[in-house]
């Protein structure tokens, strides 16, 4: 399990973040909600590394990695996804996780194996000689996430995954982050397409003014009156 307990944030005298505590299992997808401002991003880049709390922990399988760097946070399987693309678009499709794979790997052909089988996973396996400038956002996205899965990793986290790609492909992506759940992988996502967010999400978390307004199923988050209030609008449907 992955958990946040407690956390808090200053910004000057702002509380931008005051005692959240959140947690994904294995084989969950969980999302992080709320209106700018809110305090989501502050807790998913504390998650992530990229802020550190000025109070609480941040547990990984009952590991403190509170104080660890982003680096070292991979090592123990917790892997970040950025909302901009991080690929090389002038290598092929390959290519992009070979680069990855030479760091670890010096057989070619445990490599190449290892490459194929994160290529297939996500499905992209045909295209592997393509140029990765070719690909379409949403493949680019995947081909991101098939590269992550080559380092083992326990738990994604996932930054506006569905920004900038069409309809038809968020439906594929969809698939692919549901497929990193069934393989007992935890997500954990934030994105301002709810609807494509709570499609996936087993549980969310509605953050306002710094604190957990609403935690629950997407049905139960919706049903709740707070949550339209503040965030939904009343006529909002999944």
């Amino acid at each position: 399990m992955l958990k946040a307990i407690n956390l808090k944030k200053k910004f000057g005298n702002k509380e931008a973040v005051k005692n959240i505590s959140i947690n994904v299992e294995k084989g969950e997808i969980i999302g992080l909600l709320g209106p700018n401002g809110a305090g989501k991003t502050t807790t998913f880049e504390m998650i992530v590394g990229f802020l550190h709390q000025d109070g609480g922990q941040i547990l990984l399988e009952d590991k403190d990695i509170s104080g660890m760097p982003v680096w070292q946070r991979a090592r123990e399987g917790l892997l970040y996804l950025p909302q901009e693309i991080s690929l090389f678009n002038k290598l092929t499709v390959e290519e992009n996780i070979y680069i990855i794979l030479e760091e670890y790997y010096r057989n070619k052909k445990e490599m190449e194996e290892v490459c194929h089988i994160a290529l297939k996973k996500v499905g992209l396996f045909e295209k592997r000689k393509h140029i990765a400038a070719t690909l379409s956002g949403g493949e680019k996205r995947r081909l991101e996430i098939g590269r992550s899965l080559t380092l083992n990793p326990k738990f994604f986290l996932l930054d506006e995954p569905f920004s900038g790609i069409d309809p038809k492909t968020v439906y594929e992506l969809q698939d692919t982050i549901v497929g990193l759940k069934k393989d007992n992988i935890g997500i954990i996502l934030t994105d301002h397409n709810v609807r494509d967010a709570l499609r996936i999400t087993d549980r969310a978390y509605l953050i306002h003014n710094g604190e957990i307004l609403i935690e629950g199923t997407p049905s139960e988050i919706l049903a709740h009156p707070d949550s339209r209030k503040v965030y939904f609008g009343e006529k909002f449907e999944i």
